[in-house]
Order: C-alpha cells, then sequence, then structure tokens
C-alpha cells in the first residue's frame, strides 16, 4: 500500500512550496555534478567519480548539455523502518526530454539523496537550481524488515 502524500510529509525536511502532491512528495534540485572519470563496481569494492561541479549562472539557472549527471536533492529524506521508498521523475522534465532514475530507499535511510539526471534532448535542458524534478512515493511495508539501512550511503549529504 502507497501512503499519501500528507502522510509522508512528516520524513522530508523541508517540504517545498507546492511540494505536497497526493501520493507523495516533490523533491527539488540541489547540487549538479558531470561525471569526468570512470566509475568501477567490482565484487567486493566500488569507485565512484567525485564528478565536477556544474555551476549555476547568476539567476540560479544550470544549462546542461545532453549527457548523464549525478544530481543531489535538497530535502532530507528519512524512510521510516516500516516503508521503501521510490522515486520518480515529474512529467514535466519528460517532456522537456530529461529523466530521473533512482535505486530503491530502504527502511532506515536518512540522507540527502542523489539521482542520474540524463538528458536526452539534443539542445540541452535549462533548469533552476531547486526547481521541483523528481516524486518520492512511500509505500508500507507487509512486515518489518530484519534490519534497516547500514549502508555507506546513510546520511549523506548531511
Amino acid at each position: 500500500m502507497f501512503l499519501r502524500g500528507h502522510d509522508i510529509a512528516k520524513f522530508i525536511v523541508p517540504v517545498g512550496k507546492n511540494s505536497l502532491q497526493p501520493a507523495g512528495i516533490d523533491l527539488r534540485l540541489g547540487d549538479v555534478k558531470a561525471f569526468d572519470t570512470l566509475g568501477v563496481l567490482d565484487t567486493e569494492h566500488r569507485y565512484i567519480p567525485p564528478g565536477r561541479n556544474v555551476k549555476a549562472d547568476s539567476q540560479g539557472f544550470y544549462y546542461l548539455k545532453k549527457g548523464s549527471y549525478r544530481i543531489r536533492f535538497s530535502e532530507i529524506v528519512k524512510v521510516p523502518s516500516w516503508a521503501v521508498g521510490f522515486c520518480f521523475p515529474r512529467s514535466s522534465l519528460l517532456r522537456m526530454g530529461a529523466l530521473i532514475h533512482c535505486a530503491v530507499w530502504d527502511p532506515g535511510y536518512k540522507g540527502r539523496g542523489e539521482a542520474l539526471l540524463v538528458v536526452f534532448n539534443d539542445n540541452g535542458i535549462k533548469i533552476r537550481k531547486k526547481a521541483r524534478v523528481a516524486q518520492i512515493v512511500f509505500a508500507r511495508l507487509e512486515t518489518l524488515p530484519y534490519s534497516t539501512y547500514k549502508g555507506k550511503y546513510l546520511y549523506e549529504g548531511l
């Protein structure tokens, strides 16, 4: 069962203006990084490229060419032990030729999450910092998990 946006608002800080939705909460664009080195995922370890900060102009707009970017959301998300989070792109982003990919937000996760923003539009996109780019929804677990998230990304971005 998915929860209403109103019910999960207490787990998102801050809830931005117009961010409360019937089935979730909109997440706003924070920082943007461009990939500039190779990433490595092995059976025992991983190397996440640090990325190069993309600078916004004086009005707070990012001009993103076709390609892939790692973004951080502005909000702090705390997923309760009885839920799992899923994140989806806002339809306006899709309609301009860009997509956000998110992983599962496990029970117990807390942080300012990251996602992959892929710009497919040959002309690029112009997007302002703090624009609503994704929506997070929570699904209630039927039974509590044996443990909550304790991985590398716990408390990221805090």
